[in-house]
């Protein structure tokens, strides 16, 4: 039960206005991110006593996190609202629950057949929004709605639907509309558009030069689309977009929040920061103050300040000066407390039996599955290195990435493993830090290239190694077959510079899933009618 916005003190309004971040896991020792995630003790007080709006998320079990979030809800007086960026599935952040390939795999296969890709759209924003409920997630932090024009961009990329407005806006309505069949809240994200950026805005703050005419042209659609499909929430990106705002940041920017969001579009629904801890706005103005000027910007949701009590002291400060008034802070309760009464009915008892009907199903693996496939190209040349004799001795798979602490999906049980063994094939995996032991023994080499892009971090070293790599192999005709697992702009990059007879496949996907069908394809494809040249492994 909501109590009434104006029964609410002026320190309980603030507080509803605030997102904190912890961990999924019941114990302090499990923190991964104790800089950025609430121990168990502050997250109490936070939530019981403070009486913070809402938690955000990372990491643990899809069971761990049913527990979590219900004692959670267990200890706070108002409901909270439970969020977690799952653009690829429950999985992607909670282990046991369905990993689908990032979304610009639907892009991929709306450039050949886009009814298919908007069902597809469709079944994976209803198999989130099932399993997100299942954990006690009631906000969902998706779909990213940038359309990434930019194949340098390290923070979008691959998480988009891909580059054209027409195919995002199409697929983006899908997937709310498949999430919306159920009580969870969408997110449209990140406005107004940051997918022709270059630049990290975890780490500096980006700039785009487009003109007015542009943004309404690409950028603009997509966020349209998502308010006209009833998406409840919008997050705002750090950007310095001068044709929208020539004085202020994004996040800070009335022109951003006010003008267009509500005056122009109508927007009703809940205008959100992106994580205010990032470099591209706290480093220049500190916690307190870039809280102070969201709120005063128009934004209803600060997510994840770097101190929340402090930020909530600021927010104080700026009401008691009167910067900021009462009215201003009703005004985002009353949204926020519009969409708790959509999402935050009582939970249901977590038990086994809920997760094991709620959690991972066929019918939801099928539909990643499904993605994964019609989203792979597989090159298999008529003249193949996989058949000829010579390359069936000697043989190695040498598997490239980036950092392997940083790569869940290599188990000991991953098929890029296990498959390749099982071929007859030694493995050794190489990281990009990994000094190069370049050798002329010759070697039947098959080539698994783990790469996507890397918020916080540049990958632009781990190109400069593969580049290496190939560049070795081939010159030195070991070479037998390469599989690019994430990124298709890089795939692009080296594709067309393999030789003719060296087959290949590329998939967006990196999970185990996506490896055995990536395998698969590779070493079936030679199979009369399976595939063709620059073909589609279905």
């Amino acid at each position: 039960m909501l109590p009434t916005v104006s029964s609410l003190t002026i320190s309980q309004l603030i507080a509803q206005l605030i997102v904190v971040r912890t961990t999924g896991y019941l114990f302090d020792q499990q923190l991964q991110y104790p800089q950025w995630e609430a121990d168990s003790t502050k997250l109490r007080h936070l939530v019981q006593t403070v009486g913070v709006g809402g938690v955000i998320f990372l990491g643990a079990s899809a069971a761990e996190m049913a527990l979590k979030t219900a004692q959670l809800q267990a200890w706070s007086a108002i409901p909270l609202l439970m969020c977690a960026d799952v653009e690829e599935g429950v999985g992607q952040r909670f282990s046991g629950a369905t990993v689908f390939p990032p979304s610009m795999a639907l892009g991929a296969i709306a450039l050949k057949n886009l009814p298919h890709a908007v069902e597809l759209a469709r079944q994976m924003g209803s198999v989130i929004a099932q399993e997100s409920r299942a954990i006690g997630l009631n906000w969902i932090l998706a779909p990213i709605v940038d359309v990434n024009n930019n194949p340098k961009n390290p923070v979008i990329n691959i998480r988009a639907f891909g580059e054209d407005p027409v195919i995002v806006t199409a697929l983006t309505t899908a997937f709310i509309q498949g999430a919306q069949q159920y009580p969870v809240l969408t997110c449209a994200k990140h406005f107004p558009g940051h997918g022709d950026t270059d630049l990290d805005s975890h780490l500096e703050l980006p700039r785009i030069d487009h003109d007015l005419a542009r943004l309404e042209a690409v950028e603009f659609p997509p966020f349209q689309a998502a308010i006209a499909a009833g998406v409840a929430t919008v997050m705002t990106a750090h950007l310095d977009v001068p044709a929208i705002d020539p004085h202020e940041i994004t996040t800070f920017s009335p022109a951003v929040n006010r003008s267009w969001l509500r005056d122009r579009w109508g927007f009703e629904g809940l205008i959100v920061t992106d994580a205010l801890v990032m470099g591209a706005i706290v480093d220049r103005y500190g916690n307190g103050e870039v809280a102070v000027k969201a709120i005063e910007a128009g934004a209803d949701l600060l997510m994840m300040p770097v101190d929340a009590i402090g930020a909530i002291q600021a927010i104080q400060a700026a009401v008691e000066s009167g910067r900021l008034t009462r009215d201003r802070l009703e005004a985002s309760v009353t949204r926020i407390f519009h969409g708790k009464q959509r999402v935050c009915a009582a939970p249901m008892p977590v038990t086994q039996a809920l997760l094991t009907s709620t959690i991972a199903l066929p019918e939801f693996s099928d539909c990643a599955t499904e993605i994964i496939r019609n989203s792979m190209t597989v090159h298999h040349p008529v003249r193949s290195r996989l058949t000829e004799e010579k390359w069936q001795k000697s043989r190695q798979s040498l598997i490239l990435v980036d950092d392997f602490l940083s790569c869940p999906f290599l188990t000991r049980t991953a098929p890029a493993l296990v498959h390749c063994r099982s071929q007859g094939y030694s493995t050794q995996i190489i990281e990009a830090n990994t000094d190069l032991l370049l050798t002329s023994s010759w070697r039947s080499t098959l080539l698994q290239i783990f790469v996507r892009g890397n918020p916080l971090r540049s990958n632009a070293k781990f190109i400069h190694r593969i580049s290496q790599w190939l560049e070795f192999l081939q010159r030195s005709d070991q070479l037998q077959a390469v599989i690019f697992y994430g990124s298709p702009y890089v795939a692009a990059k080296f594709l067309p510079t393999l030789i003719e007879t060296v087959p290949s496949v590329f998939t967006y996907g990196q999970t185990v899933e996506a490896q055995a069908i990536a395998l698969e394809a590779l070493f079936q494809s030679d199979r009369s009618g399976e595939v063709g040249k620059e073909g589609m492994f279905a």
